[in-house]
């Protein structure tokens, strides 16, 4: 009896859940305005709602350089040394090239002598992904920026304190964007 019982709450329950998560779903059906999924937003370290940005290959085309499509859009590498970037020394923070994202700050860049702009950690984590890489023939993690998937450069355990990391990033896949008063 008391099994019985159990059983018949239990499914009360669960059945009173998914008739509230259907009365949900059709009510944002009949808004008329798309709900996002999961999957296409993340919250950042400061509660923010980032949306990814989706793109065809066209769209980034048309709106990146050939250098930015080829490194951000096709994983490729800037030679060392020619970045832009490389002996910026302001203040202020660098955004994904693509989509315009807060990647790193800074305080936070470091001279690594790669020939590459190098950081020792990312202005929020939640805004980089890591991925394994094993091109070439070489185990290495790959950075991407988290809003638009965009190739960054890579992270390697070689970095200063107080992270061991360096963030070896392509030049042409940030802009620069200098505190104000700089």
């Amino acid at each position: 009896m008391k099994f019985a019982l159990l059983f018949s709450l239990f499914f009360s329950l669960a059945s009173s859940c998914t008739d509230n998560s259907q009365a949900q779903t059709q009510s944002q059906l009949l808004s008329g305005q798309p709900q996002p999924s999961s999957s296409d937003y993340f919250i950042d370290s400061n509660g923010d709602t980032i949306y990814q940005v989706v793109k065809t290959e066209a769209e980034w085309k048309s709106e990146l350089t050939s250098q930015e499509f080829y490194v951000l859009r096709e994983a490729g590498t800037e030679r060392a040394g020619t970045g832009d970037l490389l002996k910026e020394k302001r203040a202020g923070v660098f955004t994904c090239a693509a989509c315009g994202l807060v990647l790193f700050d800074s305080n936070t860049k470091f001279e690594s002598g790669t020939g590459w702009p190098s950081f020792y950690q990312p202005a929020d984590p939640s805004h980089v992904g890591e991925h394994q890489d094993n091109a070439y023939g070489m185990v290495r993690t790959e950075v991407v920026c988290n809003r638009c998937g965009g190739h960054l450069g890579h992270v390697f355990p070689d970095g200063p304190p107080p992270t061991g990391q360096r963030y070896c990033i392509n030049a042409v896949s940030l802009d620069f964007v200098p505190a104000e008063g700089q």
